[in-house]
Order: C-alpha cells, then sequence, then structure tokens
C-alpha cells in the first residue's frame, strides 16, 4: 500500500491537521493486523501488586506531600472534553421514541420490567431531586410552563424537551463538566467547580496559587471558558487564585476511519473521515505541560463538599508515597551514574526495584555482567512514575491492575482494559474475573527526571494497546482506531504502584440517575 491511494485533495487534508501520508498509511496497516492480546500473568492483589496503606502511613506521607505542594509542584489534569449526550441516553431514547409520550404506556412497559421505561419514570418521579431542576423550571416558566403541573398530569414531553434541547437547559448537547450535579444550601456546582474546589485543598502552593488543567472539546471551549470566568470569584478566596488552564486534542492525533474491506472510508462528498484518536490521544496535552507532580482524575468522579476529606486524605497519601518513591529513585540514579560503582549499591538497587516497584530482570540480565546489570536498571529507573489508586471491585465497569507477561520473559504491572483480553481463552477470562480490584482513574504522576528535566512521554507508549471499534456513518459502517489509552497503553512503559483506596473517593456520573444517589445528593 502506497501513498499513491491518495489525490491531492487527500494530502491537503491529511497535512492540514499535521499528519503525514505514511502514518495514515501505517495505521491502515494496523486495521489489517489488529492489535495483539495482553497476556495476563495473574490479577493484582493485596500484597502482590497492591500497597494498602496505614493509618500511620497516610499521616506521614501527607506531611511528605504537602512540603512538595507548598513548593509549587503540584498541578491537576483532568480530562474533561466528553459530551453529556450518553449521560442522557436513556432520556433521549424515550424522547425519540414517542412523538407523544402517553404516561399510561411508560407505566405499563416500566412494569413489564422495561429497563429505560423504568429509568425514565424514576427521573420523572424524582425530578426536584436534581441539581439542575431549578433550572429547568425556569426555562419552562418563561415560556408558561409549570413543570409541577406537567408531570402531575402525566405530559411528559415538554419536560423531556427542555431538558434535552436547546429549547430548555440542553443537557443532551452541553459538556458533562457543565451540568449542574450536586446542590448546595445557596447555589449549584457543576463537576468543574468541585475539582476546582478539590484542586484548591491539595495542589495549592504556598502563595495560593492553584494550578488546574482541563481538555476541553473545540465545540465547548468557548462556553467553558466564560462559564469558568463567571464562576470563578466565589472560589478565588480566603487566598486562593486559580492558574488554570485549558487545551483541545490536537488534530494531529485523529486518526482516519477505514472501511469494512480496510480500504479509507469517504463520506458522501468524497472526503476522507478522520475521527478523535480517544483519551490516550490527551498523553500530548500533558506533555505540553511540562509539569512535575500531576494528579489525573475524570471529570465526572466529583462528590459534595460533606464527602471530600477522605479524598483529600489520599490524594495526598498518593503524592506523598511518590515522591518518597522518586527520592529513592533519584538517590540510585546519581550514584549509578558515577563510573565508580560498587556491587552492594547494585544489589540494593536491584532489591528496590523489585520490592517497590514491581521491576524483575530477565534471567539473561541477572546472570550478566555488572555492566549489564547497571545499565538495566538505569534504563528501568530513569523513567516517569505514576502511583494509582485502586479501589475494591464491587461490579463497576472498567480496566483492572493485572500482571502482564511480556516478549523475552519480562513481566511487569498494568492498567488493563478489557479489550486487550482474550476472552475465549478461558484461562484468559478466568484471569479476568478473579480480579479484587479495578481502576478507577485516580493517578499522581511524577513526570521530570533525577535532573529535574521534562521526560519525553512518547518515548513510554505501548503502540501494540490501542482499540479497533465498529462505528457508522451515514448508514454505513467503518472501523475506528483508538490510540493506546491515556492510562493504559500511553504509560505502559512507566514505572507503576497501585495503592488500594477507598471506595468512597470513587463517585463517577455515568447515567444521569447516578446522580440521584446518596454520594451526589444533600443530607
Amino acid at each position: 500500500m502506497s501513498a499513491s491511494m491518495f489525490n491531492e485533495d487527500d494530502i491537503k487534508q491529511i497535512k492540514d491537521k499535521g499528519i503525514t501520508p505514511e502514518r495514515v498509511l501505517s495505521r491502515i496497516e494496523i486495521f489489517k493486523k489488529g492489535f495483539p492480546f495482553s497476556k495476563l500473568l495473574r490479577p493484582c492483589i493485596v500484597n502482590d501488586g497492591i500497597i494498602v496503606l496505614k493509618d500511620d502511613d497516610l499521616e506521614r506521607l501527607e506531611k511528605v506531600y504537602s512540603q512538595a505542594a507548598t513548593s509549587g509542584r503540584a498541578m491537576k489534569f483532568v480530562p474533561a472534553s466528553g459530551a453529556a449526550t450518553r449521560m442522557v441516553k436513556l432520556l433521549l431514547s424515550i424522547y425519540n421514541r414517542y412523538k407523544q409520550i402517553d404516561e399510561k404506556v411508560i407505566r405499563a412497559e416500566a412494569e413489564k420490567g422495561d429497563p429505560e421505561h423504568k429509568a425514565f419514570l424514576e427521573f420523572i418521579q424524582m425530578c426536584k431531586r436534581f441539581a439542575f431542576y431549578d433550572d429547568l423550571k425556569s426555562e419552562m416558566a418563561r415560556d408558561g410552563l409549570d413543570v409541577e403541573v406537567l408531570i402531575s398530569q402525566g405530559r411528559y414531553r415538554h419536560v423531556l424537551e427542555y431538558t434535552l434541547t436547546a429549547k430548555g437547559i440542553n443537557i443532551a448537547n452541553s459538556p458533562k463538566g457543565l451540568i449542574k450535579f450536586h446542590l448546595y444550601p445557596d447555589h449549584s456546582r457543576t463537576p468543574f467547580e468541585e475539582h476546582m474546589v478539590e484542586a484548591a485543598e491539595y495542589s495549592r502552593d504556598g502563595e495560593g496559587i492553584v494550578r488546574l488543567h482541563f481538555t476541553v472539546s473545540q465545540e465547548h471551549e468557548v462556553d467553558i471558558k466564560d462559564y469558568i470566568e463567571e464562576i470563578r470569584g466565589r472560589y478565588e478566596r480566603s487566598g486562593v487564585r486559580y492558574d488554570m488552564g485549558f487545551s483541545t486534542q490536537k488534530p494531529s492525533t485523529d486518526t482516519m476511519a477505514v472501511d469494512m474491506d480496510n480500504q479509507p472510508f469517504r463520506d458522501s462528498e468524497g472526503r476522507l473521515l478522520f475521527r478523535p484518536g480517544g483519551h490516550g490521544a490527551l498523553l500530548e496535552n500533558l506533555s505540553d505541560l511540562h509539569g512535575d507532580i500531576i494528579f489525573i482524575k475524570n471529570i465526572d468522579n466529583v462528590v459534595p463538599d460533606r464527602l471530600k476529606q477522605e479524598t483529600y486524605r489520599y490524594k495526598k497519601a498518593l503524592g506523598g508515597y511518590l515522591i518518597e518513591l522518586q527520592d529513592r529513585i533519584f538517590g540510585y540514579l546519581k550514584q549509578l551514574s558515577n563510573n565508580d560503582v560498587d556491587k552492594d549499591l547494585t544489589k540494593q538497587s536491584f532489591e528496590f526495584a523489585e520490592n517497590r516497584l514491581s521491576i524483575f530482570p530477565t534471567e539473561e540480565i541477572a546472570q550478566g555482567t555488572e555492566d549489564k546489570k547497571i545499565a538495566f536498571i538505569v534504563s528501568r529507573l530513569n523513567r516517569p512514575l505514576r502511583v494509582c489508586g485502586m479501589v475494591k471491585n464491587v461490579g463497576e465497569p472498567g480496566g483492572g491492575p493485572f500482571w502482564v507477561d511480556h516478549a523475552g520473559g519480562s513481566s511487569s504491572v498494568q492498567i488493563v482494559e478489557l479489550s486487550q483480553v482474550d476472552m475465549s481463552s478461558a484461562q484468559q477470562k478466568a484471569i479476568w474475573e478473579s480480579s479484587t480490584h479495578f481502576n478507577p482513574v485516580d493517578l499522581v504522576c511524577g513526570v521530570r527526571d533525577y535532573l529535574g528535566r521534562p521526560f519525553d512521554l512518547s518515548r513510554y507508549v505501548d503502540p501494540d494497546t490501542g482499540f479497533i471499534s465498529v462505528k457508522s456513518k451515514e448508514g454505513r459502517d467503518l472501523k475506528a482506531l483508538e490510540l493506546p489509552g491515556l492510562w493504559n497503553g500511553s504509560m505502559a512503559k512507566w514505572n507503576t504502584v497501585f495503592v488500594e483506596v477507598p471506595i468512597i473517593t470513587f463517585n463517577p456520573v455515568k447515567t444521569v440517575l447516578d446522580l440521584l444517589r446518596r454520594e451526589h445528593q444533600p443530607v
């Protein structure tokens, strides 16, 4: 396959995105051969890949971290480009299915056990308990409609229309971060605001500056920035000031779609179709920050103030744990970089790597010369570091921590997604299903080396951990390629440590009904 398959307009379209035709061709080859499955050895469990911190550990680590935060080393990175469309998928389904929504039909279907109708009925019955309810009520009143009267009369179509579309509060077309999640006595908060409050607690420096970065969609960037400017004064009190940044996914990380025969997919106008490369594309945004200690957390994983203390405690502890590991790693690297290294130092660094970082040498390295051992341990220690919170598995969807086998006899601990596992293998399926913990996306990352220089994060990606999915466009099926995920493939060659964190620190909002959970409701 060569670039001759592209015409002049194609080449211009490709180059306008900052991509080369050669890269596009290489990704077409990926569509053809697919991605290899990860080979799971066993799940990470407590005392075998997962660390549990005791109370005295937490207290010590919080102090270690607080000193670093005060000096301005910390910041928070929040992927926030997701739209709320999936969050209200069940509402959209009902809205698009019925031109007139008959209460009797809804109740009859719900009583039969239909999950969408049951969920819709719950939304209607509990409507007043959503933090966005007052805005909905106000928008409807502006047009002479009383939401409470309409609900009592079973006239639900207007309620959905004003909830989902631009006629009202337009949730279906808004970024998830701008949906009001939590109700307080004198105001309601969006996820953006909750992340601002969180960041002020654990990434504020000694001068009161809070460094916080959101990745947003280009479509919603202006609305988000305008909203933040409108409300930031509410949170910039008691000496707190926000140094806030925003970035969008780069067009150069988009991936070209192909048809089911692995040929470039063209739309009705004959143009190539490019799609966003998934959250793995955000590695470039993360790298551009040139940060030091960076916390990563998803936009929808927030709770009201009354439940934040445990989150604060563990965020600081994870940060302190990373700093303690960094201090040891940097100390070894500085000594190992000297020409005169004795065997005791090499032995100590290997023991540290095995016991604290789950790094084990292959038999060839273990039996090799002293120079080979030193070269190996230096190359393995001198990498980005991440400490990842893991919660006990309670049936939530998502990836988890596993020991993974690699070619050449090595292994490592990794965050693995279901799409990376060969579930047709009884052995691999059994290992996956025996996992005790899962990934809530609760990371703290050290992205500078022992000389204080930013790592080139692109060097530590496993390119064989992407994902191919089947989508549709204009009524035709297509294949879409997602880049290696931000916290699995994009960080696969980082040094990784898993620490158990309490389940209360994980409260995502995947559907609108999740906002009715006790954790998201006022007392």
